[in-house]
């Protein structure tokens, strides 16, 4: 282990979460708040500052970076990020416990949305601002951001870009990984542009339309209201919130494909059929679930295509109380909070490449049983798969389902009913925010014990890098040199 080059790192990336909170403590400025809140952010500023210059005095003897140093370089980025990013809340008042600010942090920078604040009105602008900007510096990625304004550590980089960017597999845009982390952000930034400026037309005041805007574009979705969205009655702002929680749930690569005249090729996209057909069959089968509850068609399909959109995309926003709807909608909305978005999207989840793959193995194997003699391939977009990316999608597998379990029995030790238990569990490893039961959308996770919510966000930290950078921290062997 490359101790040196570690340190070296992550010390520069932590002076840019103190850039970051340049944003918040403008914010604090414009709305004349006390210097209460403005210090707040200050403190943490110049902690991260002086941190930052302490761990970069001595600049490591090798700039040699393995797997190995970028899995534990994204690791404990995402787990500092959290931490330092919630302080602020705890100088201010506004989250005086510094486990619920963790909590309520690592869900912002996860893109996750669940949330310890039982009434969210209560926090100043600073705070509501600085919660929901985590979610789209989160989003694309703390080091892909960090890639793109920092080139010069582009040489073996592809290593921590590898550890953070979701999905089974990895793919550069271009040769460079600055210049890949780069268009991402550009085209990431200018969606949200876009849509910031869609929901201000909608009739949503502009510092509401941003903050939303943040959440649908890391797909996060913490509301800055009691009851989500539902509060707005804008079913405008509705509809545009639910195309775009799908829009930045589609794959990256695909847009900066339609960018270069690809258009043909990305549309062929067998992740992005199946991603489509999973969403309009949950639609479809929810829908005439709750159909003898509605009395207005189009506010029935308006409520189900939102609340589709956001558990698919695991954004976590809300315009009904999802569960309180019958048992078999619930379960519908409890599978594909399992499927989550598409692979190289903001979006968390198994993903959906990886659960087409997992029904493509299942139906081979089935068919294998049949005719034991026949060889049968596994393709994916046309091409057949490795024995090294089937062991790795099986791998995978086996270690999120026994994570999954050691997590749902440590949470269920303070969980009030199974349902509640394992639907936090679930919501939080795939990132999606609410959960249902004692933990529904119009509930938060404040019930819970210290102990619990740290291990819950572990769990959300996990499911947003893909298990292994967090894991492989507590393995002894990570940290021999």
């Amino acid at each position: 282990m490359n101790l040196g080059i570690v340190r070296y790192v992550i010390a520069r990336l932590l002076q840019i979460e103190a850039l970051l909170m340049i944003l918040p403590l403008i914010v604090s400025f414009i709305y004349a708040e006390s210097w209460n809140y403005k210090l707040s952010f200050i403190s943490v500023m110049v902690l991260l500052v002086v941190l930052g210059q302490l761990l970069a005095w001595k600049k490591p003897k090798s700039n040699r970076l393995t797997a190995r140093e970028g899995l534990v370089i994204v690791a404990l980025t995402w787990i500092l990020y959290s931490f330092f990013g919630g302080l602020p809340f705890v100088i201010n008042g506004d989250i005086p416990s510094i486990v619920d600010a963790f909590f309520e942090t690592s869900s912002g920078f996860t893109t996750t949305g669940s949330s310890i604040l039982d009434n969210v009105e209560l926090l100043s602008h600073s705070s509501l601002f600085w919660r929901s900007f985590t979610h789209l510096v989160g989003g694309m990625g703390i080091l892909v951001f960090a890639l793109a304004v920092l080139p010069q550590i582009d040489a073996q980089s592809v290593h921590i870009m590898k550890a953070e960017v979701p999905g089974p597999t990895f793919g550069k845009l271009v040769s460079k990984i600055s210049s890949s982390a780069r268009i991402l952000y550009i085209i990431y930034l200018v969606m949200t542009a876009v849509l910031i400026v869609l929901l201000w037309w909608s009739g949503m005041p502009l510092f509401d339309s941003m903050l939303h805007a943040f959440g649908v574009a890391g797909t996060g979705g913490f509301g800055i209201k009691v009851g989500s969205v539902a509060p707005y009655q804008n079913p405008t702002a509705e509809w545009i919130m639910a195309i775009g929680m799908i829009v930045f749930a589609i794959n990256f690569n695909l847009y900066y494909m339609i960018l270069i005249g690809q258009a043909k090729q990305a549309l062929k996209s067998e992740e992005l059929r199946g991603f489509l057909l999973i969403i309009l069959a949950a639609i479809v089968l929810i829908s005439f679930n709750l159909w003898p509850s509605y009395d207005s068609f189009s506010t029935l399909v308006r409520d189900v295509v939102f609340a589709v959109s956001s558990v698919i995309s695991t954004s976590g926003f809300s315009t009904a109380d999802f569960g309180q709807w019958p048992l078999f909608s619930q379960t519908v909305l409890l599978l594909i909070m399992f499927v989550g978005g598409s692979s190289g999207s903001t979006a968390g989840g198994l993903k959906a490449s990886r659960v087409i793959l997992y029904l493509k193995f299942a139906i081979a194997e089935i068919r294998k049983v049949v005719q034991p003699h026949r060889v049968l391939t596994v393709k994916f977009d046309g091409k057949p798969l490795t024995k090294e990316s089937k062991q790795g999608l099986s791998s995978y597998f086996v270690v999120y389902m026994c994570l999954f379990f050691l997590l749902l029995l440590v949470t269920n030790l303070d969980a009030p009913d199974f349902l509640s238990g394992f639907s936090a569990v679930t919501t939080t490893l795939n990132n999606v925010g609410p959960a249902l039961g004692q933990f529904g959308p119009a509930y938060s996770f404040a019930s819970l014990n210290d102990f619990t919510k740290v291990v819950l966000s572990f769990s959300m930290l996990a499911g947003r890098l893909e298990l292994f950078p967090i894991l492989i921290l507590f393995a002894p062997r990570t940290w021999r040199r």
